[in-house]
């Protein structure tokens, strides 16, 4: 609200974060109903945008682009707060495979799948994005290197536990390799961090797949 009639001041409000403004001794029901359906809208069209920038679109998880920021974020709160910070990398054992045999429509049903068994294990509070590719990141608050890796033992148990259905006459038996790792003890650095998940995930994928294994074990 603004007894300011200027010119100006329409742009002086939106610099400062506002959706619209009203002028004092002009307001009407009608101008309230209509700035508010206006704030509504661009609301709307503001969550929309922000979900294009921070999502991936075939699977619904945040994208690589906010995992980066996300590890930035993480890092400075593993430094301010003095807690644990784990990362578990995640990789579908032979997706080209199922591209390959199947088709690519095919292997975006699997991905989105694993995608929602992996995401339905990790807790509200914890995040998982798609890497790239067939790769998930899931980044694990005030978690050590034990306890990632006892979630990345649950995604894989969660993804092989039944058979993904495809269509009315093809289901595939799907599974994945996990690495987990946790700073400060694994790494001082969020790219360390993300170094050391991803050695531990080509560990998993070298012992056989369809295993997690953590940092200090390889």
């Amino acid at each position: 609200l603004t007894a300011e009639k200027a010119e100006r001041v329409d742009i002086a409000a939106m610099n400062a974060g506002a959706l619209d403004y009203l002028v004092k001794g002009e307001i009407s029901a009608r101008m309230i109903e209509r700035s508010l359906r206006y704030a509504l809208k661009l609301g709307e069209t503001l969550e929309a945008l922000r979900r294009l920038a921070t999502r991936d679109q075939l699977t619904g998880l945040l994208n690589r682009r906010e995992f980066e920021r996300i590890l930035v974020e993480e890092e400075e709160r593993v430094r301010r707060f003095k807690h644990s910070l784990g990362l578990v990398m995640v990789d579908i054992d032979h997706f080209k495979l199922v591209n390959d045999t199947h088709g690519h429509m095919t292997g975006d049903v699997v991905l989105r799948e694993v995608a929602r068994r992996v995401a339905e294990v990790v807790r509200t509070v914890d995040r998982a994005m798609r890497y790239g590719g067939e790769e998930l990141a899931l980044t694990l608050e005030q978690t050590d290197r034990s306890g990632a890796l006892g979630l990345a033992g649950r995604v894989c148990r969660a993804v092989e536990r039944e058979p993904i259905l495809v269509s009315d006459t093809l289901a595939l038996n799907i599974t994945v390799s996990a690495g987990a790792a946790a700073m400060p003890q694994d790494a001082d650095s969020g790219p360390k961090l993300l170094n050391a998940a991803d050695k531990a995930l080509y560990a998993a994928k070298a012992r056989g797949r369809n295993r997690a294994v953590g940092y200090n074990e390889i």
